[in-house]
């Protein structure tokens, strides 16, 4: 009799391990020591679950050991009930039994576990691990019990729990849910297309995109995935998270996009269909002089300067887009849109006609970040009457706002994508400019500039001290920008009365 578990039980269930790791761990840890054992537990369960339906089919011990007949392969010793027996030195039974189980599914797991610190007993004493196993033993996580896409719902629960909880850290492998729907939904993934995001986090962004194959009912086993993801620990989670949603075709690999891209087709990047990424926020930490001459062509537009890498990140998705049907959403701060530092690049992109669209997003969408937030979406071949234009967006107001988090409802979303579709201009919201307007402006995609913000008079200005420092920045730079039109047509004004 199936003992399915509610996706409130699996919420609860979850989170309680947790709880458990309180007064040891500190709260940016947790996911290096509770997603392997939810892992761990959910691989041996299904595999027990294969077990008892080859028994009931075929009534052969012998065919228990076929490897085809398993998913995952559990060596002998390794099984979670193994582990459960051990009541001295846990953590090294613990580590014995990833080990072995990656070396047994090394095409598929290596390095799936992490490499936490089970053996430190001033960290993990036995007891603490023994309450964590049993709490964990209490339900068995069978697919018939708990179907992928239910345990994928609380994985993501999760990881979005542990963003609460570890502040700061959280965005390395958690972006806001619903603005990856909103990227999701206006790129409209197909069946059978390859979809790529190079710095994946969690995978999120490409679970997103075959969950929305999934809500159109169409195929989405033939989707080609893949990520890439610096941070070891973060790209474990995501190849988990990839697993404990059903999907199987990927390819998720530990590295640093910028300095070693993974993913090369006869000495040159491989190019893919659909591309979503949230880069890191203006990172300064990276290679500009390798960048400055780098074998793969990533700098058609120029070197960024070593302080912000947002338009390296930029190239390499734009490198990587297929000539006739690739197209990416990107997740950006709002200054690649006017930073000065970035204008020659800038101008290169507009005038390369790729540029298709740019939404202004509200605050508060980067995890716990007041920095108002923006996609680029980006085209290697436009429709014909998109070309020589740009889409701008004005949806600052399309958000909810709870707890100093901002998200945006599917009300929000729809009205966006439809835009987006629509292509047209409309009053505060949207407006189709062409190419040369965006000249006229210095090549500054600062919204502001092509769709005016509502005037709307509040009588308490509640932002935050960054988020009305961005709003200054923004109108500097549209002052600035009159003024040099100013000197411009007086200085021609001159030149004729001469």
């Amino acid at each position: 009799m199936s003992k399915r578990i509610t996706i409130e039980e699996l919420q609860s269930y979850l989170w309680n391990s947790a709880v458990l790791l309180r007064t040891s761990i500190d709260a940016g840890a947790y996911k290096q020591y509770i997603f392997p054992l939810l892992f761990f537990k959910r691989i041996c369960d299904v595999y027990d679950e294969e077990c008892q339906r080859i028994l009931e089919e075929y009534g052969d011990e012998e065919a228990l050991e076929f490897e085809e007949n398993h998913r995952f392969q559990v060596p002998k010793g390794s099984h979670w009930s193994d582990v459960r027996a051990v009541s001295e030195n846990v953590g090294v039974a613990i580590v014995d039994a990833f080990r072995k189980i990656e070396n047994a599914n090394l095409d598929k797991l290596q390095g799936i576990f992490g490499d936490g610190a089970w053996t430190n007993k001033n960290r993990l004493p036995d007891r603490l691990l023994k309450e964590l196993i049993e709490h964990f033993s209490t339900k068995t996580l069978s697919i018939e019990n708990c179907p992928e896409d239910e345990l994928g719902q609380g994985y993501e629960y999760l990881i979005k729990k542990f963003a609460d909880d570890s502040g700061h850290t959280a965005q390395e492998f958690y972006t806001n849910r619903t603005v990856v729907h909103l990227m999701t939904e206006m790129l409209k993934p197909e069946s059978g297309e390859s979809i790529y995001d190079p710095t994946c986090g969690s995978a999120g962004m490409l679970i997103s995109a075959i969950a929305y194959l999934q809500q159109q009912e169409k195929e989405w086993r033939n989707v080609a995935i893949y990520g890439q993801e610096i941070n070891a620990l973060t790209s474990a989670i995501g190849k988990m998270n990839l697993f404990l949603h059903g999907v199987k075709d990927f390819d998720i690999v530990n590295g640093d996009t910028l300095k070693s891209p993974a993913f090369i087709e006869n000495g040159k990047l491989k190019q893919f269909d659909m591309i979503l990424a949230n880069p890191p926020y203006s990172i300064s930490q990276w290679d500009r002089d390798a960048f400055a001459s780098d074998k793969y062509g990533r700098n058609f537009l120029g070197v960024p300067p070593q302080g912000r890498a947002d338009y390296a990140f930029l190239q390499h998705i734009l490198m990587s887009l297929k000539k006739e049907t690739g197209r990416c959403a990107i997740l950006f701060p709002h200054g690649v849109l006017f930073r000065n530092e970035e204008s020659s690049m800038r101008e290169k992109l507009v005038r390369s006609d790729m540029l298709e669209c740019v939404i202004g997003l509200g605050a508060n969408l980067f995890y716990n970040s007041p920095m108002e937030a923006c996609i680029i979406i980006c085209r290697t071949n436009k429709r014909p009457e998109h070309r020589g234009q740009v889409l701008f967006i004005n949806a600052v107001n399309e958000v909810e706002r709870k707890n100093a988090q901002s998200y945006m409802e599917d009300n929000h979303i729809q009205k966006i994508a439809s835009a987006y579709v629509k292509y047209d201009t409309d009053d505060n919201f949207a407006r189709v400019v062409t190419i040369q307007d965006i000249e006229d402006n210095n090549f500054s995609l600062s919204i502001p500039l092509y769709v005016k913000h509502s005037d709307q008079e509040t009588e308490v200005d509640e932002r935050s001290l960054q988020e009305r420092y961005e709003s200054w920045r923004t109108h500097s730079e549209m002052m600035k920008l009159r003024y040099m039109k100013i000197n411009d047509m007086l200085g021609k004004e001159a030149e004729s009365d001469e």
